[in-house]
């Protein structure tokens, strides 16, 4: 590991503002750079995540989304633009996440994130971001989150209503996503293409999901493990909730 005054003269100005903080400094900003994270969903939560995390200095990001760039993306997608339409969007945000820090290697994987897929990608992460908007998909990340032991980060917004959790199966008395939300049955789908979503909305969760995920990589603060926070955007009123393992959850349960 290099030394704390090892940081080349470009990166001590560009993070300079993380660098007078207390809580990052040298060493902080270094293990950001050193860290590699994984996003699921490059579309309104994932769009102001992978930006955040990009401009923060975290040195390795996946992006996985198997869609492209439509016109009724651009109301919130913010990493998109008009002249992204028809790209693929992890293709899309890995050229503005390239404009806006180059020194951040961007890996861009179009294609689903199906359960093998999951599992190799998140053995190789440190901090793993769930972006979707499918629940059956949200269950995987938090399954093979769980199995490879990764802190997971998950967000959701639909209409005026957000909410974010981290998951750390790092700590055998935490929660798992399957704990607060179980499998089954599974819910009926509500989705931002028939529901809709107030655009910045999603820019808030994650941005919060980038903030949670910083914070885990850096090690400091104290993360929201155990605890799901709800937005109600309408009113402007924060929700604090706090959440429990199930001792009989088939994803993190003793037996499993």
């Amino acid at each position: 590991m290099a030394e704390p005054d090892e940081l080349p003269d470009a990166a001590l100005l560009r993070y300079s503002r993380h660098l007078l903080l207390d809580d990052i400094g040298v060493e902080g900003q270094r293990r950001m750079l050193q860290s590699r994270v994984l996003i699921i969903g490059a579309g309104g939560l994932g769009s102001p995540a992978a930006m955040y995390l990009a401009s923060a200095g975290v040195g390795s990001i996946t992006l996985v989304d198997d869609d492209t760039v439509d016109l009724t993306n651009l109301q919130r997608q913010i990493i998109h633009s008009t002249a992204s339409l028809g790209q693929a969007k992890v293709l899309s945000a890995q050229k503005t996440l390239h404009e806006l820090n180059p020194t951040v290697q961007v890996q861009a994987l179009q294609m689903r994130a199906d359960t093998p897929l999951l599992q190799s990608l998140v053995a190789q992460a440190d901090v793993v971001l769930d972006c979707c908007d499918n629940f059956q998909t949200r269950q995987a990340i938090n399954a093979a989150c769980v199995q490879q032991r990764v802190p997971l980060v998950s967000g959701a917004a639909i209409g005026m209503d957000g909410q974010i959790a981290v998951y750390d199966p790092r700590d055998p008395t935490a929660p798992c996503y399957a704990c607060v939300f179980a499998p089954h049955p599974p819910p009926e789908e509500a989705r931002c293409a028939t529901m809709g979503v107030l655009a910045p909305l999603v820019g808030v969760i994650g941005a919060m999901q980038a903030l949670e995920a910083l914070k885990l990589l850096a090690r400091t603060g104290t993360s929201l493990s155990g605890f799901l926070l709800m937005l109600d955007a309408r009113h402007m009123e924060w929700t604090r909730l706090r959440v429990h393992q199930n001792p009989a959850c088939a994803v993190c349960g003793p037996k499993h």
